[in-house]
């Protein structure tokens, strides 16, 4: 019973975060993230009975049938789901919460050959974009999103988005409707350094209006300020000084 419980949450999670899947019968026979995960449930149970070589096995039949592959030694909670599939790769020791969602071309892996916890651990609720690598013994917070194609080196705190190599973390970009981001991609999301090529740019124009203004008042006491940018420049722009209107060069 429990068993059959949790098969349906799989089905169930599928069309939560899928608006593609049109019914259960396509998702049991055309999903290879479904799949995976059935298979992945049933080696983790033999790893966990030290029946190695099966559990490894099993984990290789997954490999070829869905082109997921998944360490029988990881452990994963409920309701993941992994959309389309194709080059995912989770390590021995990786972990992950409950309600997490990851796309192709995502690699969970480590950065060391020593033995034990070398992967990293994903907590509740995290959204993994497309080709997306999380590298070495780190913590992705609750129901934080990394963007696709991000590297990910270091820990990300709960609720936050990183993107870029090496990643780095966004401003308050949470999806305020607390609906599913699909990509790991929300309507608020802004880049840092963008933000900072528009400062510069608002700084800039901010800049070129004083100018202007003061050139101006110059203008009305009688001192004109030549435009090195113009062809022909005045008289007197050659010295770079202003001048006084009448005045004479050489005087």
């Amino acid at each position: 019973m429990i068993i059959w419980q949790r098969i349906k949450e799989e089905i169930a999670v599928v069309f939560e975060r899928d608006p593609a899947a049109r019914n259960a019968w396509e998702v049991v026979t055309c999903y290879p993230g479904f799949h995976a995960m059935l298979l992945h449930r049933l080696a983790h149970f033999l790893w966990g009975w030290r029946a190695f070589w099966l559990a490894r096995w099993i984990a290789y039949c997954s490999r070829l049938l869905t082109g997921i592959e998944i360490h029988p030694g990881a452990r994963i909670g409920r309701r993941f789901f992994i959309d389309h599939g194709m080059g995912v790769v989770i390590g021995e020791t990786s972990e992950i919460g409950d309600d997490c969602t990851i796309y192709h071309g995502v690699t969970l892996g480590g950065t060391t050959w020593n033995k034990g916890k070398r992967h990293p651990t994903l907590l509740q609720g995290v959204v993994i974009g497309a080709g997306a690598k999380i590298l070495g013994p780190l913590t992705v917070g609750a129901f934080a999103k990394i963007g696709s194609n991000a590297v990910v080196v270091k820990d990300v705190p709960d609720h936050a988005t990183a993107i870029g190599i090496p990643a780095r973390l966004l401003d308050d970009v949470q999806e305020k409707s607390g609906r599913f981001s699909a990509y790991a991609l929300g309507p608020d999301i802004d880049d840092p350094q963008a933000q900072a090529i528009r400062a510069l740019i608002d700084y800039q124009q901010r800049t070129e209006l004083q100018l202007k203004f003061l050139s101006e008042a110059l203008q009305q006491h009688g001192i004109v300020v030549p435009d090195r940018n113009a062809e022909g420049n005045t008289e007197g722009a050659a010295d770079g000084a202003p001048q006084r209107r009448g005045d004479k060069k050489g005087r």
